[in-house]
């Protein structure tokens, strides 16, 4: 099934009801008799699209069984192949882990939905991409649209909300924002948000309790209200993050040309926060964080740009030898980053301009 679904400039009552209806079709597919299994990525927006896409295909009489991708994993390795081989599933959906031109397991029946920069289109399962649409619907808002086909989902709006804010800078332009601020408070949203982000962005990289939460709440005040146990827990990871981006804030950029570089070693995920913030006092330069205390053995990168640049083009012009396509320079124009193992941070760094003291230990 080939991805059909950048055919307008703005995602109109046509599209969507096209991509509903291409949906629906693509789940006819799937096998009814064994559980949907739903990758998701472990942040607000991936979070959010991966209960909307469960609570509504259970509400449509469907099985399914969830699974996060954390720190370092991805869905096209070698290691989630084998995973996913193990497992007796009736159909896969993948929710904002971006793409590639080859399913990530061949033979079975496959829905994406995303809206990054598409790495490959692939022919043997259907991509639902909000990529080339402006305002870009993410992933969240995309899979809302897509589960009004088998299940009624009004009530669920407010997790694309938490996926809008999550990930969108300028969350101007889409409807179904200004129906869930009036119905639910732009307040509660913007909070619960920040608080689902922290899981994983703490040492311990858990986001299963932020996805438990939203697989049972039923608004973003019942997320804060600590009815649920898995408030606290996302409460104390939130704050172990502040404590690490307050410690990260202190640390100055080194420049060289149009790059400012933040070296970091934290354990919490705090170099996308670093690189935001300092996007806006160096809107000249393609500000780069990275830290070495995230993963062991490799360094972290998040970049964010002020101006006009095409980071995914930058990123591309400066690859090093040794960077997987996987794990380097995707995400968004504005908004992208990587891993990288020593020999090929420091030959990227090098590559930018810097010297010894941007490297690391090979």
């Amino acid at each position: 099934m080939a991805d059909t679904s950048i055919e307008c400039t703005r995602p109109t009552g046509a599209w969507v009801a096209a991509r509903r209806k291409e949906f629906h079709d693509a789940l006819a597919a799937f096998n009814p008799a064994k559980p949907i299994l739903i990758l998701g990525h472990h942040d607000a927006d991936g979070l959010s699209s991966t209960a909307i896409l469960s609570r509504a295909l259970e509400r449509g009489g469907r099985n399914t069984k969830v699974r996060l991708l954390g720190r370092g994993e991805n869905v096209w390795s070698a290691e989630m192949a084998s995973e996913l081989r193990a497992q007796d599933i009736g159909g896969l959906i993948v929710a904002d882990l971006g793409t590639r031109a080859e399913p990530p397991l061949p033979g079975m029946a496959t829905v994406l939905l995303d809206h990054h920069v598409p790495a490959g289109v692939p022919q043997a399962a259907l991509l639902i991409s909000g990529h080339g649409l402006h305002p870009t619907p993410t992933t969240s808002l995309l899979a809302w649209w897509c589960t009004g086909a088998i299940a009624e989902v009004d009530d669920l709006l407010w997790l694309a909300a938490l996926g809008i804010i999550g990930d969108m800078e300028d969350a101007s332009g889409f409807p179904e924002l200004a129906a869930a601020r009036e119905r639910w408070g732009i307040t509660a949203l913007r909070k619960a948000v920040s608080l689902l982000n922290a899981p994983r962005r703490a040492s311990a990289g858990d986001a299963g309790p932020a996805l438990a939460l939203l697989l049972k709440a039923d608004g973003p005040k019942a997320v804060l209200s600590g009815e649920y146990p898995e408030t606290a827990l996302l409460q104390a990871a939130k704050a172990e993050v502040q404590e690490a981006l307050a410690e990260g804030r202190r640390v100055a950029p080194q420049i060289r040309g149009e790059v400012a570089l933040i070296p970091l070693h934290s354990a919490c995920q705090i170099h996308p926060l670093i690189a935001q913030q300092w996007k806006g006092r160096l809107k000249d330069k393609v500000v780069i964080a990275a830290n070495t205390g995230y993963r062991p053995g490799w360094v972290h990168f998040a970049a964010r740009s002020g101006q006009s640049t095409d980071l995914i083009d930058f990123l591309r012009h400066h690859r090093p030898e040794g960077a997987d396509p996987v794990s380097y320079g995707n995400g968004h124009a504005q908004a992208s980053g990587g891993a990288l193992l020593p020999a090929a941070w420091n030959r990227f760094v090098a590559k930018l301009g810097f010297g010894a003291e941007m490297q690391v230990p090979a």
